[in-house]
């Protein structure tokens, strides 16, 4: 009785939406008369859409970009809330509340007005980073298709990089203060420390935040999505593999989408058990 308001949210939000995906992914719309304006009806043909992905280059681009991606800005992202936490947990550093608070309020930001922010600096008509550049003669092309995907990872590691340094600075906290104390009769400097210590006591949360972070570059959409406008062709609608199926929604090819969405749930569980099993090998 007690479960049963979160089991009610937790089928219709979460099971339901899924199952629906994959249903439709199973489907193939059927047009009958001439032409392509006749009634359409869905037939069950269950390789039809899971075909077409393979052939579809637009759909294996943006799961390259999106491969890259993290392979580059998680492991970034991550050593910058490491650093941050492990300076944050010195005790030679002063104003601590300050810098954790403003080391996670980027997080605070709804990623849409982030973009939002970015897209203003990263502006090839407006941009301050430019205008302040240009008396030296350096014009950075922000949108052009060389530098927009790491425009793009610049957001998310401004955004997100305070959240995972609060996660591994909690970690950090629960360490034994005897281990601490032990180390430093024993002569460690606070660089072994950190290195021997900390950081191995705390892998458990860095793991934890890979994880999280390897889910969170394959739903990349809203800081593309929102440069869009500004990209000048170099950000399209299959960008990322989430802005590939939202435009198959919006062009009504709900079954090619819900294919899409199943293909990229699946590479993200195979990728989160193998990081898994990887970081886990050799324990007990």
């Amino acid at each position: 009785m007690f479960l049963a308001p979160f089991l009610i949210i937790f089928v219709a939000m979460y099971l339901v939406p899924i199952g629906f995906a994959l249903q439709q992914s199973f489907l193939k719309t059927q047009r009958s008369g001439l032409g392509l304006g006749g009634p359409s009806t869905p037939v069950f043909d269950p390789w039809f859409n899971y075909g077409r992905i393979f052939t579809d280059q637009a759909f294996i681009a943006s799961l390259g970009r999106v491969l890259l991606f993290g392979v580059v800005q998680v492991p970034l992202m991550l050593g910058f809330a490491l650093l941050l936490a492990l300076l944050l947990d010195s005790k030679s550093i002063r104003g601590k509340s300050f810098f954790r608070l403003t080391s996670f309020m980027p997080y605070a930001v709804p990623g849409v007005i982030a973009a939002l922010m970015w897209s203003f600096l990263y502006s090839p008509s407006s941009s301050p980073i430019n205008n302040a550049l240009a008396p030296l003669g350096i014009d950075i092309p922000f949108m052009s298709e060389e530098l927009v995907l790491w425009a793009v990872a610049n957001i998310v590691t401004w955004g997100w990089t305070g959240y995972n340094m609060i996660i591994i600075y909690s970690a950090i906290q629960t360490i034994p203060a005897e281990v601490l104390e032990s180390a430093k009769l024993d002569g460690a400097s606070p660089l072994r420390i950190a290195w021997n210590i900390k950081i191995p006591m705390v892998r458990s949360a860095i793991i934890l935040t890979a994880v999280f972070s390897i889910i969170g570059t394959a739903q990349l959409f809203n800081e593309p999505t929102v440069l869009q406008a500004i990209s000048g062709g170099s950000i399209n609608s299959a960008f990322t593999p989430m802005m590939s199926a939202r435009a198959a929604v919006q062009s009504q090819d709900y079954a090619y989408a819900g294919a899409q969405s199943v293909v990229l749930a699946l590479l993200v569980g195979v990728l989160s058990f193998a990081f898994f099993k990887l970081t886990n090998r050799g324990e007990k």
